[in-house]
């Protein structure tokens, strides 16, 4: 730090969880940021004797990397309830495509992305990942709130919302990858829906595109038994064996679900250095089986921490999924040491932020990343006697004690209240939809 220069902004939280390096929770310590970024970590009264535009004590506060939700389908909040109890195949080809195929447009994308961005900022999230049509209307949303997200190109072998084929969404979405490449909040990936909705022709274009572009791939991979049985009886492999074949696996494909995993899979998934996103309450309510997250820790696979779409979850509340994530891992590893807290929150951060690539940037409190930090509260009764606060914090705790979020140094979120979103506006337009919606189904 360049002496006498001051910084913007001084926050001086009762714990510090800078998640990198593992384990560690600071008391009497606080943060500095300079333009958007961390720029000082430090003892109270070190910070106290820095210059600084505004100083803020978060008293009875955690501050913590901004949450990453690395699975979404952000515009499906709208669906929110529709066709709830159902099996996945069900759901998906009774209920959800033809509603999609009736009413999904630029102004529902937009109203329901808008929607879900408002969730989540309230939950604590300062990323999150999408996968739904018009990606063009969710990266204008995403610069105008602030918030920082990936956004995949959906691609499917039959016709979606805004384009005739997946020909039609590459030559309408790949202007974004030039237009956006470089961009501080928001980075592109292709989002080929399932092994079951794209064939090899599409999945081997994909593959060369996000070579071109540097781009990660975001796939729903062996999300239910019947898929990966179909698969094999089929073509005589696992859709995660022909993945590799095709040669899309590796370090910029994110495989979501993946409830259905031996041996072989495991295999691959650790040599490729594919990334894991697991969806374990959207997985519970569709009944499509149990990732085993403590298998795949201890294989070294990096797992991260997802919604899914709020019509199967039906919230986007990632810090509740988190704490699902971590009982359930225990419950089918047979072990209470399984997934522990810190490794629960871990998982709901910096393993997020490395799935998605954008490591570097945020994830974890250190020096020189992106100032994108979440301020919990866990002063209130629910939380006392407070002995471990990221223990209180992951079984304890709800999105209601989110109290402040950042992301690259600008609040988006102070004392509950959204500073760049209209609140009451989202809930007259999500009304308006339910209207029509339930009016016309």
């Amino acid at each position: 730090m360049t002496a006498g220069t001051p910084l913007d902004l001084i926050l001086l939280p009762t714990w510090l969880v800078p998640v990198e390096p593992a384990g560690v929770v600071l008391e009497g310590h606080g943060l500095g940021i300079r333009d958007g970024r961390i720029a000082l970590i430090a003892p109270r009264e070190r910070l106290l004797q820095s210059p600084t535009r505004e100083l803020r004590e978060l008293t009875g506060m955690l501050l913590a990397p901004g949450l990453v939700n690395t699975h979404g389908h952000a515009a499906m909040s709208l669906l929110r309830g529709m066709a709830d109890d159902l099996p996945l195949m069900t759901w998906l080809e009774q209920h959800i495509w033809p509603a999609e195929r009736r009413w999904v447009d630029q102004a529902f994308v937009h109203d329901g992305t808008a929607l879900a961005i408002a969730e989540q900022i309230k939950g604590g999230v300062s990323c999150f990942s999408d996968m739904y049509f018009y990606p063009q209307v969710v990266a204008e949303l995403v610069e105008k709130t602030g918030v920082r997200a990936q956004i995949t190109l959906p691609i499917l072998d039959f016709p979606i919302p805004g384009a005739a084929d997946s020909e039609a969404v590459l030559r309408d979405g790949l202007p974004l990858f030039e237009k956006l490449r470089g961009h501080p909040r928001l980075r592109m990936a292709f989002g080929p829906h399932a092994p079951y909705t794209v064939g090899d022709a599409s999945l081997l274009r994909v593959r060369d595109l996000a070579r071109e572009y540097g781009a990660g791939i975001q796939m729903h991979v062996h999300e239910t038994a019947d898929e990966v049985a179909a698969a094999v009886q089929a073509g005589g492999e696992r859709p995660l064996a022909r993945l590799a074949r095709l040669g899309l696996l590796g370090p910029h494909f994110q495989a979501v679900h993946m409830t259905q995993i031996d041996d072989s899979d495991i295999d691959l998934l650790r040599d490729s250095g594919t990334h894991v996103l697991h969806c374990p309450e959207s997985n519970l309510k569709l009944a499509s089986g149990f990732c085993p997250v403590e298998k795949l820790w201890q294989a070294g696979i990096n797992i991260a921490v997802g919604t899914d779409g709020a019509a199967s979850n039906n919230d986007l509340d990632l810090l509740g999924e988190t704490r699902t994530a971590a009982l359930l891992a225990k419950a089918v590893a047979g072990s209470a040491t399984a997934l522990n807290a810190h490794n629960a929150l871990r998982m709901a951060t910096l393993n997020g932020a490395r799935a998605l690539g954008m490591a570097e940037q945020t994830g974890s409190l250190e020096v020189g990343k992106a100032a994108d930090l979440v301020a919990f509260d866990l002063s209130g009764l629910a939380q006392q006697p407070l002995y471990d606060p990221v223990s209180q914090l992951i079984y304890a705790s709800g999105r209601d004690c989110v109290r402040h979020l950042w992301v690259a140094g600008e609040q988006l979120l102070d004392d509950g209240r959204l500073l760049r979103q209209d609140e009451q506006r989202l809930l007259a337009n999500a009304h308006a939809w339910q209207a029509r919606l339930a009016q016309q189904a």
